[in-house]
């Protein structure tokens, strides 16, 4: 245990939730109707909208600055660096109230039956221990608050219908659009957590495409503009610029007590709680479990099955381009969501793999950004009369598909703590140690070919594909795995609603308790996970720590 702690917490409250990201907010939102004594401490800062990059004209450079999504570039108080050296893929993350949906690009797909049941289906992983239909209810009531695009009718879930209608797919979707309806093959236009229209008090999307920047317009549905608005205007306390450093655990009961943190001076301070929910994404929770050790837990905080950290999935990304004899017009709109096709999201026999990918159709970067190499590549492209032949004769006519593939859980995939590296407050680094399964490097190698095909079949005149095998590094926006949900406390860090095996009053709801990551952007069911575990909180409230 930390020593040198200020003035113990005197005022201890019911529920001390640590993350004020996409989970935190939507659990907060779930226990507010309790009436129970709700504090959330947060690392980051509240961010007005008034101060995103978004609304300067010098905008662009923020992606390689102090807007950066990565932290190791960011470097700013509230963040932590990552040792990510004995990684292919960097996690990335924003720390602030919203946390990350702060610059989340709001492609919003449900993952699908399936992803649920993937040891009975497939043989491979294991399966959850709730399904999709459990989780369906929450996710149209996360759908409803969060004010979601799309069109109903996608033969690939099970019916359901968004409320709002979906964001227009621009000149890029239909052209790609083509060459999948030329092959026979699924797509649809993406759900998306962007206003395609006014709705209750936000404004519709203004194609400013920048979306990564935070949304001026407040028409992304980041957990800052949605839930933190309701939880404002219901006066939830919420304490900014306080990073936890430990989890408490009363030596006699074996029950959590609250947490050390430090504040915004720096100094050390203890508050109590009589129930503690972590909510700080797959990397930051095992972490922090990993650092709150005890007698009871020298491994790390409800760690006995050993499986904190462990298990750690990305969705590992690679992409295809094609050039076109017209303007795409790739720019303009919401950046990552124009179409999305889970043709080849299923186990197939015939295949040298298991389970699946998706074809995801997103728009370009901006000029400036695709210049430096665009997202997660970090290859800019050449000076001098190469760089205005891209510029003019490729960059306005490309259209692109990027392959995002199911990464499966493999238990030498983790999160640890790093032995020299450290945060501002001297708190151990994490470090990631990860690598490509040959499975994944399959898939992708398949992926890669089919965009080709759909792309050619749309009509591009020129195939750009980088062909090296490798990931793109700074993708490591979807971080799974690392406290998993399961039935068997040997085997996994938390039951079926959150609540964590080893400490029956501390609950997880990020995505670190995924079981598997299928192969769609995690924050749709992150938050419905989230809004599952306060519902059962609140049915079990009686006998909640039995």
């Amino acid at each position: 245990m930390a020593t040198g702690a200020g003035e113990t917490g005197k005022d201890p409250v019911d529920v001390l939730i640590v993350g004020a990201g996409a989970s935190g907010a939507a659990i907060a939102w779930s226990l507010l109707e309790t009436r129970m004594r709700i504090l959330c401490l947060e690392q980051g800062k509240h961010i007005s909208d008034r101060d995103f990059p978004s609304r300067r004209e010098d905008y662009e450079l923020a992606r390689y600055g102090d807007f950066s999504c990565d932290p190791n570039v960011r470097m700013l108080k509230q963040d932590y660096p990552i040792n990510s050296t004995e990684s292919c893929i960097t996690p990335v993350n924003w720390n602030g109230v919203g946390g990350s949906t702060i610059n989340f690009l709001a492609h919003w797909p449900r993952m699908r039956p399936s992803d649920f049941r993937t040891r009975t289906l497939d043989g491979v992983a294991e399966d959850w221990p709730v399904d999709y239909a459990a989780l369906e209810p929450f996710y149209e009531m996360n759908d409803r608050n969060v004010g979601v695009s799309g069109l109903g009718g996608n033969p690939a879930y099970p019916p359901y219908r968004p409320e709002l209608p979906p964001i227009p797919i621009g000149r890029l979707g239909w052209k790609l659009a083509q060459g999948f309806n030329r092959l026979g093959w699924h797509w649809w236009p993406s759900d998306v957590a962007i206003l395609s229209r006014d709705h209750e008090g936000r404004q519709k999307c203004v194609n400013a495409g920048t979306c990564d920047l935070g949304c001026a317009a407040g028409a992304k549905g980041g957990a800052n503009f949605t839930y933190w608005a309701v939880l404002e205007r219901a006066r939830m306390e919420l304490r900014t610029e306080c990073r936890v450093r430990e989890v408490l655990i009363d030596p006699n009961t074996g029950f959590a007590t609250g947490v050390l943190y430090h504040g915004p001076d720096g100094q050390l301070q203890e508050q109590r709680a009589e129930i503690v929910i972590l909510a700080c994404n797959g990397v930051g929770t095992p972490r922090l479990l990993l650092n709150s050790k005890s007698k009871q837990f020298p491994d790390g905080l409800a760690n006995r099955s050993g499986m904190v950290g462990r298990n750690l999935m990305f969705h590992p990304l690679t992409g295809v381009s094609g050039v076109f004899d017209e303007p795409m017009k790739g720019h303009e709109g919401p950046m990552a969501c124009s179409i999305l096709s889970q043709e080849f999201y299923e186990t197939d026999t015939n295949r040298d793999f298991v389970r699946g990918y998706g074809l995801h159709a997103g728009r370009s970067t901006t000029p400036m950004t695709y210049a430096l190499g665009g997202y997660g590549i970090d290859r800019p492209i050449p000076w001098g009369e190469d760089h205005r032949e891209i510029m003019d004769n490729v960059y306005p006519f490309v259209a692109g598909l990027t392959v995002v593939t199911e990464d499966l859980p493999e238990e030498h995939n983790c999160v640890s703590l790093d032995p020299n590296l450290t945060d501002g407050d001297g708190i151990p680094a994490p470090k990631i140690t990860y690598r490509l399964s040959e499975n994944t490097r399959r898939m992708l190698r398949h992926g890669e070919e089919r965009a080709k095909e759909v792309l050619l079949a749309a009509g591009a005149k020129k195939v750009l594909c980088s062909d090296d095998g490798n990931v793109w590094w700074r993708a490591g926006w979807h971080q799974m795995g690392t406290c998993r949900m399961g039935n068997d406390p040997r085997a996994s860090v938390v039951n079926g609603w959150g609540r964590c095996h080893d400490v029956k009053n501390l609950f997880i709801v990020d995505g670190s308790i995924f079981v598997t990551a299928g192969a769609v952007n995690p924050t749709s069911t992150i938050q419905a996970l989230a809004l599952h575990i306060g519902d059962n909180i609140k049915n079990n409230i009686a006998n909640l720590f039995d």
